[in-house]
């Protein structure tokens, strides 16, 4: 039964929702203590969820001696392993009980077995507010209609119940959104938006990356005519380029991208953590097309992701080079490690930065909305999702970069699979498997035209590559294949771009 404490707590979360506007509740944030905030988390939870207080007594932890942000940040980190896994579901909710969240949903299981992820209904609209941002600064949803076409899996997977949910709530709340859910299946998402987007303003595909890029190009063979949709995009999941942007933008008739786009940091652990916004799309765009100011920033030569977070809602640190974050869901989390690579850059930081470098967003976007003083993170992503080759990262952000060059990008779908094999005389290579665009066969020229493209922008973007690989090792072999080949790019999973 869901005691009369989780009622309140979820009409109370309902009622802030519905009647604080998006500028007070983001006014509210910037002025709140974030860190006196956060302390309060870890005491409300080591005094209510069985497993935090298992794992504190384990460590040798009184709670009541965490007083203050320095001994909260001695607290010893969350896995999965010593933590999520360790103990029975139940345990890892408040007062033990699991009846007590109201659904469970999945996580992808990218690195490994999926994992069940409780959570009650009071726990989303803090993640709604991340899309309130996007749909409010970004896409203008407040006057104009808009049909949200969910395109992530349904079912029990987090990401498509999650954006359906939150794009519903945004309704409940006045924004002109009617959502359809027509999840990773390309027919009913083409019928869909034939037969509805005519009678709204614009139309916006929530989904991951090179899935709606496969949406749009196979949109576009069968002649639909994307301009006229006044298109948006929301994407969550993995890294892409601002060279995917802007093909992406050319595709679907957009003229200002760091408006028409939008991508979602999140995890199954505790749904959305952070969210691009017109600002940081645009302070990207200028990492993109300046790699040493990138490098300077963020310390590799590879681009990550970009997006400012609400530190009230989800509580950033970080430790060696890794992300960790602290807070509130069906399974409260404090100082869980999530394995990302990244930082975190307060706002002023950034903008000195910027104002160093003689750029200035804001007279780029020519636009109040969207600009807000949030601190950002970044994200590289991974390790697991790299390759080790002579001792140098090969990271899929650098391949990405060249599938999408000029006179490249339409032969392919931007999916690959890259590993490091070994020839019968046991000298190593780089091999990288490419996706075909549908009805394109594959030829010898084309291999070669890849790969060199592909050479090309790991010399250019990864100084690992340039310096540990020897000139005559660096050239990869591509293979290419249909599109939708079963053993490399199956219809309908989230895919992964290596193999070991």
């Amino acid at each position: 039964m869901i005691s009369e404490s989780q009622k309140k707590r979820s009409l109370l979360a309902w009622q802030t929702f519905l009647n604080t506007s998006l500028e007070k509740q983001i006014q509210q944030s910037l002025q709140s203590d974030a860190d006196k905030q956060i302390l309060d988390l870890f005491h409300e939870v080591a005094n209510t969820v069985p497993a935090y207080q298992a794992f504190l007594k384990e460590n040798q932890i009184e709670p009541q001696s965490i007083q203050t942000l320095a001994d909260f940040q001695n607290l010893p980190l969350l896995t999965k392993e010593n933590y999520i896994k360790k103990y029975p579901l139940s345990e890892l909710c408040r007062q033990g009980l699991l009846e007590q969240c109201d659904t469970i949903a999945v996580s992808s299981g990218s690195t490994g077995e999926p994992t069940f992820w409780p959570r009650f209904l009071s726990d989303e609209f803090q993640i709604t507010t991340r899309f309130e941002q996007i749909f409010y600064d970004s896409f203008q949803a407040d006057t104009r209609s808009t049909l949200a076409v969910v395109c992530f899996s349904l079912g029990t997977w987090v990401g498509g119940m999650y954006t359906t949910n939150c794009c519903r709530h945004l309704a409940a709340k006045g924004y002109p959104i009617t959502v359809v859910t027509p999840g990773n299946n390309k027919i009913e998402i083409f019928r869909v938006i034939k037969q509805l987007s005519p009678c709204f303003d614009q139309v916006v595909l929530l989904g991951y990356p090179p899935f709606l890029k496969d949406i749009i190009d196979s949109g576009i063979a069968e002649g639909i005519n994307w301009q006229e949709y006044s298109l948006k995009l929301v994407m969550a999941g993995e890294v892409f380029s601002e060279e995917w942007r802007s093909l992406i933008a050319e595709r679907i008739g957009s003229t200002n991208p760091c408006f028409d786009f939008a991508s979602l940091y999140g995890t199954a652990d505790a749904g959305v953590l952070g969210n691009e916004t017109p600002l940081s799309i645009c302070i990207r765009r200028f990492f993109a097309h300046n790699p040493t100011e990138a490098k300077t920033m963020f310390g590799e030569s590879r681009l990550p992701t970009l997006v400012q977070f609400d530190p009230t809602s989800r509580y950033f640190e970080t430790r060696h080079n890794t992300l960790l974050f602290s807070g509130d869901n069906g399974i409260p989390l404090i100082r869980y490690h999530i394995a990302d690579t990244g930082g975190i850059i307060p706002y002023e930081q950034m903008w000195q930065f910027l104002q160093q470098h003689g750029f200035d967003p804001l007279a780029e976007l020519q636009s109040e909305r969207g600009i807000n003083a949030f601190p950002f993170v970044y994200i590289f992503g991974r390790s697991a999702f790299t390759v080790s080759y002579y001792g140098a990262n090969i990271y899929p952000e650098n391949i990405h970069v060249g599938l999408e060059q000029p006179g490249i990008r339409d032969w392919v779908t931007g999916k690959f699979v890259m590993e490091v094999r070994e020839k019968e005389d046991q000298n190593r290579y780089l091999s990288i498997v490419v996706e075909l665009a549908p009805n394109i066969k594959a030829n010898e020229n084309m291999e070669n035209a890849i790969a060199f493209a592909i050479y090309t922008q790991l010399l250019r973007l990864n100084s690992e590559f340039a310096n540990y690989v020897p000139t005559q090792s660096q050239l990869p072999q591509v293979a290419l294949l249909p599109f939708c080949e079963p053993n490399y790019f199956p219809a309908g999973v989230k895919h992964r771009y290596t193999r070991s």
